[in-house]
């Protein structure tokens, strides 16, 4: 299957190569990136883990995540797709993120607007799941201006940097 190029009217989204290997150390590697992330990396050698992640995804069907680029200056700025994708249940969980220099500029929402349509017209799911720490308000803003309505709060539900931490739950149906 040929991977499923994708464009708005500001940005490209295309497969995430080896060529991407900086640009993604420099946003899992960065402390106001990772802050609210649940994964991350100190060395550039380790960053080939989440290549091969991304890769076992499209090999096995279960998730499919693309690089988000600036159509203007073909510049890298972030990352959005779906992982644990359940054809059983017809749904997927929704992930993303940006390089800070591109925040506030309405990228995610932009881009998630091509990539819901192909969840639900392509891969015909049903339901897009995403799960945002409480923290992070400004993913939770961006999910509900694309129509996602928080559903509930799994509270002290993950382990992180030495804590509990709880997380929003939030989906979005297809409603045809």
């Amino acid at each position: 299957m040929d991977f499923p190029n994708l464009k708005t009217e500001r940005l490209k989204l295309r497969q995430i190569t080896e060529e991407d290997l900086g640009n993604i150390y420099s946003g899992l590697s960065h402390p106001e990136v990772i802050k609210y992330y649940r994964v991350n990396y100190s060395s550039l050698d380790a960053i080939r883990e989440q290549l091969a992640w991304y890769a076992e995804l499209e090999r096995t069907r279960s998730g499919i995540w693309w690089a988000i680029i600036s159509d203007e200056d073909d510049i890298f700025c972030g990352a959005i797709g779906y992982h644990n994708i359940s054809p059983i249940h017809k749904k997927a969980e929704l992930g993303f993120w940006l390089l800070p220099e591109f925040w506030g500029k309405g990228f995610i929402q932009e881009a998630m607007a091509p990539v819901l349509d192909y969840a639900f017209q392509d891969l015909r799911l049903h339901r897009v799941e995403a799960f945002v720490e409480t923290e992070n308000i400004s993913s939770q803003n961006t999910l509900k201006k694309c129509h996602f309505q928080q559903e509930g709060i799994l509270r002290d539900s993950e382990f992180k940097n030495g804590r509990f931490i709880s997380v929003a739950v939030f989906s979005l149906i297809d409603e045809q």
